[in-house]
Formats: structure tokens, sequence, C-alpha cells
């Protein structure tokens, strides 16, 4: 098909009626980039022209720069049409919907349920027909809006729905960062240039047409207005046509020359609909009265319908594109704007974020009475989850605030708001800022603390941990001793990082223990473990033992009770309180914290045997630690995979994800980043049968003074140590390394060091004292942690054979094959199965494991159904819709080679899956 008034695109068409064509043996979403009027709405209007041609449901919404203080505005114009279904949708997705659109008065909507509650409504509608969502200028969306369709556009796959994307080229969002297809729109060429200008420029002489070809760039919307616009002036000047600006600013121009031969009170209403942030034509109208002081009909219109620059409806004033309102923002006066904006201030009496808003938009401050309110409304859009709507709030009002320290308190909240974004652009700015300012001794504090947590244990002397520590010291004599809390807990991360000497570590303790307290407080118990692991290992241990995290319903608390398990070597609390706090994050959209949360669990989940999980964990952990603008993470993250991909996946990926952490981590000295360099690169080693190698690379784990040492991180390296060290003939200089760390034990009993010094002592002893050893380790309680369990097993089931007590060898031999084929441990599992064979015994070919033959997403769902869960709960869960768990499951059953819930159920137990959530 080609659309009745597209020139030169009928490619691109066909990509998008492609789309449309196939949504019913699955939907899909593309973006379609380019300039300014380069033709995207248009190319979008056929393809909704053409959806509704083959009877889809076609949904539309345009965002508008104006309108992005508004949250969920261009949600709600596009799923208006739908609201009458949302009686079906859950409780709480309707409840969250609803409140975003202020449709209900409840609790403050949850951006991952208003989501859930958008893709829940286009699946249940497209069970009926396939369904187009057309979302024109997504770089003008409202944040909210702009997460939510970039939430739905990555789960559309099982549905019949289409989101169609429209995006001027060199803008980011949501929608952009999240791995759809881009299809990229170029300027028409020449022959598709004339036959447009051939219609648009028509009557206009020869030259004036090539000198529009020449200066529009074969930009559609430029070969349309530029005509048009010339048209209604005297004579062509040299600025028309041979401007310097950029050609987007041209095209605003030439919008904006439109309004000189409107009549005053067109303009007048123009200029409202301009600076308003909604298209309500009512609220318009009474805002154009009030500029103009007397009373203005909907004929004022007229004039701007007949330009081109409206269309007005019943209820509505849409601008025909941006572009109108730019150009018309770009011409009118600031004074002119701000009477505008005082005018519509004025009849907003019911709506007073948008009154403050448009208030502060009329003045040039100082204003400490107009600053004062809008410091006040801007929890209005916190609450609705607008956080970038309440930081902008925030910093008008210190633009108009005339104390130079409240000025800078402001911006500071501000900050603290991007660091809930994950904006640590923004953080910056804003911290820059209210640096400029003089500000309180708190709010002094409040900035350091500000400038750590996105580069948090950026490392150095321990002079500026101390420094953070007297600042500390200096809050809590304020009154303020949460912010003496964060301070102390920046400077813990330091250390942990990066070592800083035991006087830096001693002095963040005792800063924590002169703050008082009842010993449990999160931050003060993360902040203990971090700063000293070891030397303070009992008491934060006994901290956790007396923490239920069911209880917790903090999800920053959680974050820190697990960091502080993760800290001491307690893999099984740290899981507990990750999983609970990653399950809260997603729902508030959390997402600098939820980087922090998935990347420290991917040690602990590998401990215990959860290697699917660490997978899906640290392949998310590094997209958003690098969106969210934490370099740190992100390194950690990068150096994480390495260990990942040297025990299941690629080595020479492996190799290479090593080394570009190392040299990350290298410049700065980060000993935790590097020891988990050295882990991967000794796992890979293994797995490649070089054991010597392998030893000495985990041996720089365990010396003081080498840059891969590390307090606590070491104990995931002590077991592989024994281990390549028995196959490598090296027990003599392993064995002292092992005592070290006996005697370290039994002042911080580390459940991960427990373990691992089990293994190791019984490897690493003489064969006649070695079989006590291994029953003692096989006693201890490892039911949660299968992995070491195996390895036990099949070192154990490999001396038995070596003592020709073959018999009693294929026992543990046979349950370390099967638990290791499971997990995916390849490498070990072979070695198991040689064992069998010495043994005598051929073992059994086992099922794949699953994480062979599920991807992350399918695992996630079998584990929710074999839970007896229906497809609603796990879409809830999941942020899918019931109809996409519905096809997951149907794709699932015959790789696993079962028909039901019940025997998916079984599947999993045999398989020694855990299935609780």
């Amino acid at each position: 098909m080609t659309g009745a008034h597209l020139f030169g695109r009928d490619d691109e068409l066909r990509v998008l009626t492609g789309l449309i064509e196939a949504a019913s043996d699955g939907g899909g979403a593309v973006l379609v980039r380019g300039e300014a009027g380069i033709g995207k709405s248009s190319l979008l209007r056929a393809a909704c022209t053409y959806g509704r041609s083959t009877g889809a449901e076609v949904l539309h919404t345009t965002g508008v720069e104006a309108e992005a203080q508004l949250p969920f505005a261009c949600l709600h114009q596009l799923l208006r049409p739908l609201l009458g279904r949302a009686g079906t949708l859950p409780a709480r997705q309707r409840a969250a919907l609803l409140a975003a659109f202020g449709m209900d008065d409840g609790a403050a909507p949850e951006p991952f349920m208003i989501a859930l509650a958008t893709l829940s409504l286009l699946a249940d509608a497209a069970a009926n027909r396939p369904v187009v969502v057309a979302v024109d200028d997504v770089q003008w969306l409202d944040r909210p809006t702009h997460e939510a369709l970039a939430f739905v556009a990555r789960r559309v796959g099982a549905d019949p729905v289409v989101v169609i994307g429209t995006v001027r080229a060199r803008h980011d969002g949501p929608l952009l960062g999240c791995g759809l297809p881009v299809l990229e729109l170029a300027g028409l060429d020449d022959t598709a240039a004339r036959q447009l200008i051939a219609v648009s420029a028509a009557g206009l002489p020869a030259a004036s047409q090539e000198r529009i070809l020449f200066e529009s760039l074969g930009n559609p919307l430029a070969l349309v207005e530029l005509p048009a616009a010339w048209r209604q002036t005297a004579e062509f000047s040299a600025e028309h046509v041979t401007g310097s600006l950029p050609l987007t600013a041209r095209l605003e121009q030439a919008f904006a020359g439109r309004l000189a031969g409107l009549p005053p009170d067109t303009r007048d209403a123009l200029l409202v609909a301009a600076v308003d942030n909604a298209e309500d034509l009512a609220e318009i109208l009474a805002g154009a009265a009030a500029l103009t002081g007397g009373p203005v009909s909907t004929h004022v219109w007229t004039p701007a319908v007949d330009a081109g620059l409206v269309r007005v409806d019943e209820t509505r004033v849409v601008f025909r594109h941006p572009l109108v309102r730019s150009g018309i923002l770009q011409v009118e006066p600031l004074p002119r704007r701000q009477a505008a904006n005082a005018a519509l201030a004025g009849v907003l009496a019911d709506e007073p974020y948008r009154r403050v808003w448009h208030r502060s938009q009329s003045i040039v401050g100082p204003d400490d009475a107009v600053a004062d309110d809008l410091e006040a409304t801007h929890t209005i859009p916190l609450r609705r989850g607008a956080i970038l709507a309440a930081i902008t709030s925030l910093h008008r009002s210190a633009q108009l605030t005339g104390d130079p320290a409240r000025r800078g308190h402001r911006l500071l909240l501000a900050a603290e708001h991007a660091f809930g974004l994950g904006r640590a652009d923004l953080v910056d700015r804003l911290t820059a800022a209210a640096d400029r300012c003089p500000l309180s001794t708190l709010d002094r504090a409040r900035l350091a603390w500000l400038r750590e947590i996105f580069n948090d244990g950026v490392p150095g002397a321990s002079a500026p941990i101390l420094r953070l520590c007297d600042a500390a010291q200096a809050a809590a004599a304020a009154g303020d001793r949460a912010l003496a809390l964060n301070l102390v807990h920046g400077a813990s991360l330091r250390t942990w990082w990066a070592a800083a000497g035991r006087e830096a570590q001693d002095h963040i303790v005792a800063t924590v223990d002169a703050l008082g307290g009842d010993g449990a407080e999160p931050r003060a118990v993360a902040t203990v473990a971090v700063a000293h692991p070891c030397t303070e290992a009992e008491r934060v241990l006994a901290a956790l033992t007396a923490i239920v995290p069911e209880q917790v319903g903090d999800p920053a608390a959680l974050h820190l009770y697990g960091m502080a398990a993760h800290a001491v070597g307690d893999p099984e609390s740290a899981v507990d309180c990750f999983q609970r706090a990653e399950r809260h994050l997603r729902e508030q959209g959390r997402l600098g914290l939820l980087s922090q949360v998935l990347t420290m669990q991917v040690l602990d989940r590998l401990e215990l045997g959860e290697w699917d999980r660490a997978v899906a964990a640290v392949e998310e952990a590094r997209r958003l630690a690098a969106d969210t603008g934490q370099p740190i993470w992100d390194t950690g993250s990068l150096s994480l995979n390495a260990i990942v991909e040297s025990l299941l996946g690629d080595a020479d990926v492996a190799h290479d994800m090593a080394g570009r952490a190392e040299r990350a981590a290298g410049t700065q000295r980060l000993n935790n980043l590097l020891a988990c360099v050295q882990l991967a690169r000794g796992f890979g080693l293994i797995r490649a049968g070089r054991h010597t190698d392998a030893y000495h690379a985990m041996r720089r784990l365990f010396d003081p003074s080498d840059a891969a040492f590390h307090e606590s991180e070491r104990y995931h390296a002590l077991a592989p140590l024994a281990e390549a060290a028995r196959h490598a003939g090296l027990e003599h200089d392993a064995r002292p390394v092992v005592a070290r760390m006996a005697e370290l034990a039994a002042t911080a009993p580390a459940p991960t060091l427990l373990v691992h010094l089990d293994y190791a002592r019984a490897v690493l002893a003489a064969d006649e004292d070695a079989e006590p050893l291994y029953r003692a380790a096989l006693a201890r309680n490892l039911t949660r942690w299968p992995w070491h369990r195996a390895r036990l097993e099949l070192a154990y089931g490999s001396w038995l054979r070596r003592r020709r007590r073959m018999t009693e060898s294929r026992i543990p031999l046979r349950a370390a094959h099967t638990t290791l084929e499971l997990i995916g441990a390849a490498t070990w599992a072979a070695q198991a199965a040689l064992e069998l064979r010495a043994a005598g015994e051929r073992p059994a070919a086992a099922a794949p494991a699953l994480h062979e033959v599920l991807t992350s997403q399918e695992l996630q769902v079998a584990r929710l159904a074999a839970q007896g869960l229906s497809n609603r709960e796990i879409g809830e869960r999941l942020y899918l819709s019931p109809r996409t768990i519905s096809s997951i499951l149907y794709r699932m059953f015959p790789k696993l080679n079962v028909t039901s819930r019940g025997q998916l159920a079984a599947r999993l137990g045999r398989d020694g899956a855990a299935v609780t959530d």
C-alpha cells in the first residue's frame, strides 16, 4: 500500500504495514526516527489508516513538549477508548491506573502497576481484534507515560498488539533504550522532493521552488510549510531562504511566521494553548478570556484552523505539529508568554500544582511566596509517580528563592529525587548549582553525601573517609541522625571497594557506635558490615539472625540488610533480603537502587547453586547500572558477568570481560572488583584444565599485599583454590592459606567461609586423614547449597574410588553428577561422569539442565506456575499479561516433555530447582 499523500516512502510504509499484517501471529514494536519534519507523523498516519482498513483497533497519542510536566497525560489520551474495560483489571492495577488519571483519590499510584494495567488493557482489547498503538513525537511524552509505553513495547510479542512510535533524532528516553528495532527516516530523494513541492508550492516561481528545494534538504515538512509561510509575506527576503540557523529552528520560525496575519484574539488563544499543558478546550478558552479581558468563543479558532495550525473538536485543541507550538513560543515576546501563564494560573483554581506552576512561569524572580508554594506542591506529581516533574518544580522554586541558603537546600532536595530516578546527570548538575550557594552545615553535609551516592566508594587515602565521619558527627550534633548515617555509610563503601587501612575501618565503626541506636538499624548494620566484614562478623551475623525479611516492608532497608549479609559472607540471608527488596523496587520504579541489589546478589546466588537466577540478575544489573549512570556498579556487574561466563558460558567472552573489568578497576585500585576478576580467571582456567594457572590466579586473593586481596570476597575463592591445588600438586602451598582462614573463621564464622573451609580441608588432607573430614563436611546442613554439596560428593566419591571402594563411591558420585548436570556445572558434571565410569557404572543420561532448555523468563514462569499461581497472578509478579503467560507455558511444556502444571512441578522438584518465590 502507498499512502495517497506520501511521496518516496513506499519502502518504509511496507515495513509498518507488514508488522500490522503479522500481528495475529504475534505483536511487535518499532520506532520511526528522523529529524523534525522529516515525515514521521505522516508515515504514522498512513500506517494507522491501513490498520483501520484491516479491522484493527487503532489507539493514538501524541507527545507535546509543553505537556511533559503533566504526569500520564499522554497515557490517558491513549487509553481513553479502553477505560470502560478498567473494571476487568485486578483491583491493584485498576486503582493505580485510575489514580494516575486523577479518577481515584486513593493511594499514590505505583509506576509498575500502572504499566502492567496498561499492558493488561491492551491485551484484553487484542483478544477481539489486533490493536495498533500509535505514539507520535515520543520525545515529548511525559516521562511516566514514556516509561509505561517502554514497559509495554518490550512485552507485546505474545499478543496481537503492534506499537509504532515516532521520535525525533538525537533524543533519548525509555523507548529508545529498550532495544526496539528502529526505522531510520532520511530526507526525500530529489525525485520525491520535486513531486511534493509541485503540490505544495504550486504557483510559486520556479526560482523560489528551487530555493525551497535547496533549503529543505529533502525535509517533507519544510517542503510543505515553507511555501505556505512565504506566501503570507509581501516579499521573499534573504533571511527566509538563506539563514544560518539549523533546519529545525528554521522550520519553527516558518510556523511562527504564519501567525502574522491572524486576528489578535486568535493569536491570544493560540498563545494560551501553547503555554498550557493540556488540550482542554474549555480551559484554554477560559485562559484566553482572562488574557484578553473579555469573552472568547469557539469562533476564535476558525482562522487558526484555516491556516492549518490546529485541529479543534468539541473538547480539545490539538496543534497540528509540535513545531507549531514551538514556533509560537519562540516568536512571542517574554512579557506575552508571562501574561498567558498568569491567565492560565487564574483559571486553575482546583488544580494547585498546575496553578502554581503557571504562576511560576509568569514571573521573573525572586518571589519567595511562589517559591514556597512550588516546594509545597511538588509532592503532588511525586505522589503520582512523576518524579521528574517534582524535580522541575523544586528547581524552579530554587530559581525564585531570594535567600541563597534556601535556594541551595531546594536544589539538594531536587538532587535527592534525581538519585531515586537513577539520573546521575541531574544529580551532578543540581549539586554543582547547590555548591555555589552558602549552604548550612547540614546542607553542606547533605551535599557531601549526594556526591558520594553515585560514586560509592571512589577510593583514595583514608583522609576523605575520616572527613565523611567528621561530617556525620556534625550532622548528628545538629540533630539529623539519618543524614549522619548516610554519610558514614558512604565512608564505609569506600573501604569496601578499595582498601583504606585499619585506622579508617576502626574510625567508621567507632562513629556508628557513637551515633547510638538499637544496633539493628539497617544502615548501621550495613555500615559496620561493609567497613569491617571480618572483625565485626559475629556482631553483624547476630543482628541479621533477628531479621525476618517478610516483616520488612521498606526495600531500602532490605537492600541494606542484604548488603550486610553479603559483606560478612551469609548468602542465604543476603538472597532472602535482596529478593524481597527487588520486588518492591521494581514496583516503585527505583532503578538506581535496583541495579545495586541485582549486582550484589550474583555471587550469593552462584554460591547457592541458583545459577540461572545469577545469569538473569547480572544481565539486568549491567543494563541498569549503565542506564542510571553508576560507573563502579557498572564495572562491578561486568566483573561478575565474567565470573558467570567463566562458569557457564564462553571462555573467550569471559576472558575479554575480565580484561575490561580489570582495566576499569585497576586505575583506581578497586580491590573488590579486582578480586572478582581473579575469581573469573580462576574458574575459567579450572574449566580449561589449567589447574596450576588457576591456582596462582586464585592465590592472589589471599595475599594482603596484592591489589586483588579483599577481606571477605576471598571467601569465594577458598574452595576453588583447594580444588586447583589438588589437581596441580600444590597442596603444600595451599595448606598454610587454609590454616590462616581457619583461624579467621574462629572469630568470623561466615557461612560461606565455613562451607569453603570444609571442602578445602578435606581435599587437601592426606589420604589417611580425609574420610572424617569429608563426612563432617557432608553432615553440615547444605540444603540450600547444592553446588557445594555436589562438589563435596564428587571429591569424596573420587577419594573412595581411589581407595578402591567402588560400590561406596558410586552413591556420592551419582548424586554429584545429577546435581551438577541440573545446575549447569558442565565441567564438574563431566568429571563426575568420568569417575562413575572408572567406578564401573555408566552415568544415566540426564535430562538437559533447565537453564539449557528454558529462557530466564520461562524459568521464572515455571517456578511460579509450579506453586499453583494463576496466569493472572504470575503476570502481576512478572509484569506480563495473562495472555502472555499462557503463551509462555504453551511453548514451555513441550520443551520439558510435560503436559500439565502438576507434571511441571514434579519436573522442577526432581531437578532440585527451587520453586519458592
